[in-house]
Order: C-alpha cells, then structure tokens, then sequence
C-alpha cells in the first residue's frame, strides 16, 4: 500500500525535509507549491506564505518519514498528514516500490 503524505514548511526547512527523506529512501518524490495559510494560532489570526509539500511513500514507512519530518522541522505543531493511495498508475506504484527502502 502507498500514501501521500502533506506537510508545510518554509524557507531553508522545505529543504531539509526533502533531504532527508529522499536521502533515506523514504520518499519516492517530493513536490512542493508555493500556498498561502490562514490559520488561528494561539488566539491570534495568522496569514503565513508557506511551501506544501507532497510527499508519495509506503504505507508501511508512514512512522519513519513522520519521525523525520519532525526531527528536522521547526514548527511546534507541524502539518503532517497522511492520505492512504486506494488505487494509482501500476507502473507508478512500482516505481515507488523501487526507489524506496
């Protein structure tokens, strides 16, 4: 089974998030978009610009790319968010089968 997984970052950590899980083999792509994020943060209205990334990986390395993502991330309460791959391109899954631990 395979997932994409999201998360917002910005500035020199969207970097070394990618680094790190495609350096580890837990992700078979990274892609990123520059998004705007309107959110209440400790009562107070934020207006952030902020990089998304898409994370594709396995299912089963779920814990290990989440571990990592915090470990390098400088968010108190980052978004990290899991949505399971119910059907996709074979020949794509395979290639994420290939490129990742």
């Amino acid at each position: 089974m395979f997932c994409m997984i999201l998360t917002t970052a910005q500035g020199a950590t969207t970097q070394k998030i990618i680094e790190s899980l495609l350096s580890k083999q837990l992700a078979a792509c990274i892609q990123t978009m520059p998004v705007r994020s309107h959110y209440v943060w400790q009562g107070a209205l934020r207006d952030e610009a902020e990089d998304l990334l898409i994370i594709k990986a396995k299912a089963a390395d779920w814990g290990d790319v989440e571990a990592a993502i915090r470990a390098v991330h400088d968010y108190d309460t980052p978004e990290i968010l899991r949505f399971d791959i119910d059907a996709g391109s074979q020949s794509y899954l395979d290639w994420i089968t290939q490129v990742t631990r």
